[in-house]
């Protein structure tokens, strides 16, 4: 390897991301990273000021960058979302579905609204986003798609299992367009975080927190930043030889 080819690995430059979810958290960390790397970058969410809000911090970085107001669990969003970044930019390069309900309701308690608002944003409108997004990345030549999904998937977790069950589901779908789209020469992975430190996570009883952090080998709740690396090397030609693969950043607190 030269020079040249080793700091081309995490080089974004000239390519357009799509993060959901992006205007707070860990969507809003792997933002930034993009935009650090020289990607030009959309960011969609439910609320147009904070689409404004972070899109603006992320010009402030340096980068490119619009905020698309969208709700995954609205179909006719996702059209729309694609729509816009391909006007602005020119096309879709990768796609980060991280936006998602991390709705919790007990057996017993548990309601058809509740299933239904969970599949809709959590499985559904990822899945059909990549549907929309699919002929721009085929004319892409670094086309990646990145789901983000949770150690839920593969932990028991009281309280979480329709949550942890769309995002086994989007693992199952992860693999299956990794099979599907290799012909298209698009690299299809997920990424599973452990317990992280954003406002979602600090909803949680102090109890609960402990009892996560309590779990993991660092003994620590995740910054979102930490989530940056491992996202990066899945979408970029660092990864080039990486599809079809779930990798876990949980400081060591999932079962193998």
């Amino acid at each position: 390897m030269d020079r040249s080819s080793f700091d081309g690995l995490f080089d974004m430059s000239e390519r357009t991301v799509i993060v959901t979810g992006g205007t707070r958290g860990i969507g809003l960390a792997l933002a930034e990273g993009y935009v650090l790397a020289g990607a030009r970058v959309v960011v969609a969410s439910r609320k147009a000021e904070a689409c404004d809000q972070a899109a603006e911090h992320l010009r402030e970085l340096g980068g490119e960058a619009i905020g698309v107001p969208t709700h995954l669990g609205e179909v006719d969003d996702l059209g729309a979302l694609v729509e816009r970044t391909v006007a602005e930019f020119g096309g879709v390069d990768v796609l980060v579905n991280n936006a998602a309900n991390p709705l919790a309701q007990p057996f017993g308690q548990m309601t058809v609204d509740a299933l239904t608002k969970s599949f809709d944003v959590n499985l559904r409108g990822p899945v059909m986003l990549v549907q929309e997004a699919l002929p721009h990345l085929k004319a892409s030549e670094h086309a990646a798609v990145l789901n983000m999904v949770s150690i839920g998937a593969f932990i028991f977790a009281p309280m979480l299992s329709i949550y942890a069950s769309m995002k086994a589901a989007m693992m199952s779908f992860t693999r299956s367009m990794a099979a599907e789209f290799v012909r298209d020469g698009i690299r299809v992975n997920a990424l599973a975080p452990g317990p992280v430190d954003t406002d979602m996570m600090r909803k949680n009883p102090q109890e609960a927190i402990d009892g996560m952090v309590g779990g993991t080998l660092l003994g620590r709740l995740a910054t979102p930043d930490e989530m940056v690396g491992a996202a990066l090397l899945l979408t970029s030609d660092a990864g080039s030889y990486i599809t079809g693969q779930v990798i876990l950043v949980d400081g060591g607190g999932t079962p193998r």
